[in-house]
């Protein structure tokens, strides 16, 4: 349990980042941080595979097995993030961060073990479901300063990414449940291929021209971005996630996500070079004593 935990906070870590990479390269559009930060991961994989070819340890998908990880990283991977950077263009960083923030409690919700009582799950989704509600209360009451020209349809947008990874996160831990002949480093990689060549189908259709985009002021900064974002909370995150959703329950892994919160709000806060209210700081409070709640329930 310690190590699914610690693998689960450490892919919280790294998914935060994706919460500040609009704002640090905001020249480029949703689909171009899409399509960059996945074809990076998609290369990595690629990569990887490759060497494990030539080191004879390759582990081939089946028809089945490769059309699972092109429908799963569509949810979890290229739709999900690609709604997720349209929200945050449009109503700016915290709001989304929180909305998404609810995947744990949906999650909690759907994938509680059968053997575990919801009197045991009450404390962790209470202490969550208040620092959401203070949180909240404290991004509205600053939402007039904050950027974003487009409130509602931003949070349309990181609804339908809530929906999209919620349901990533179910399928892809009951995915690995049946398949325990794949190891996490190759399911991550499969996803990453299969990422990979849902960015490229995206950037042909409604992407920007490689001309363009390398004329463009501060493309650097956005290849760096996606670099980034592409290796840490794509595939290193991937990896870590798949360990804790194989040695956790979906309940308990799900409740490890409020993780990708707290430090979404911790890097935005460092862009903005601001600190958190008391409240802000009373929130980010509930969503730990939620995790040891949950943790404790589950022991």
């Amino acid at each position: 349990m310690v190590a699914g935990i610690a693998a689960g906070v450490g892919a919280g870590a790294f998914w935060g980042t994706t919460f500040i990479a609009p704002l640090i390269a905001p020249g480029f559009s949703s689909v171009d941080l899409t399509v960059g930060r996945y074809l990076s991961c998609g290369l990595l994989s690629v990569v990887l595979l490759l060497w494990s070819a030539l080191r004879g340890e390759a582990q081939r998908p089946t028809l089945a097995q490769a059309g699972a990880a092109l429908w799963l990283s569509l949810l979890g991977y290229t739709g999900y993030y690609l709604l997720l950077v349209l929200a945050i263009q449009a109503a700016g960083a915290a709001l989304p961060v929180l909305i998404i923030g609810t995947i744990p409690l949906w999650i909690m919700l759907l994938g509680k073990p059968q053997g575990l009582r919801w009197r045991s799950l009450a404390p962790g989704l209470l202490l969550t479901a208040a620092g959401m509600a203070l949180m909240l209360k404290a991004t509205a009451h600053g939402q007039e300063d904050g950027v974003g020209s487009n409130l509602w349809l931003g949070i349309f947008y990181a609804v339908l990414a809530m929906f999209s990874w919620t349901a990533f996160g179910l399928l892809n831990a009951r995915w690995l449940a049946r398949h325990p002949e794949v190891n996490s480093t190759v399911w991550a990689n499969w996803l990453g291929v299969a990422a990979g060549a849902g960015a490229l189908a995206i950037w042909a259709v409604a992407g920007t021209d490689l001309a363009t985009l390398v004329a463009r002021p501060g493309f650097g900064t956005f290849v760096l971005v996606c670099v980034v974002t592409g290796i840490g909370a794509a595939w290193i995150a991937s990896v870590l996630w798949n360990m804790a959703s194989r040695r956790l329950s979906a309940s308990l892994a799900g409740q490890l996500i409020v993780s990708e919160t707290v430090f979404g709000l911790v890097y935005s806060f460092a862009w903005d070079g601001t600190w958190p209210v008391p409240v802000q700081w009373a929130a980010c409070a509930l969503f730990v004593l939620g995790i040891l709640a949950s943790i404790k329930a589950h022991r």
